[in-house]
């Protein structure tokens, strides 16, 4: 399964509360800070409400031996 990195890169000054709660949910608080996150639906669905406020970087996953 892949993994996605999302960096928040602008301010949430001034932005609608919709979006805010959807940057709080992604555990983004600072400008410049990344977390990682497992390639869901639900995640792009979170990231397509904030897509002009963050950069998406998608990051192949490392393999365990129970996946192969």
């Amino acid at each position: 399964m892949t993994e996605v990195k999302v960096t928040l890169k602008r301010s949430l000054i001034g932005i609608r509360k919709k979006q805010k709660e959807a940057v709080r949910c992604l555990g983004l608080r600072k400008i410049n800070k990344s977390r990682t996150f497992k390639d869901t639906p639900a995640l792009r669905g979170q990231i397509q409400v904030v897509k002009h406020l963050i950069s998406v970087e998608e990051i192949a996953s490392k393999t365990s031996k129970k996946e192969k």
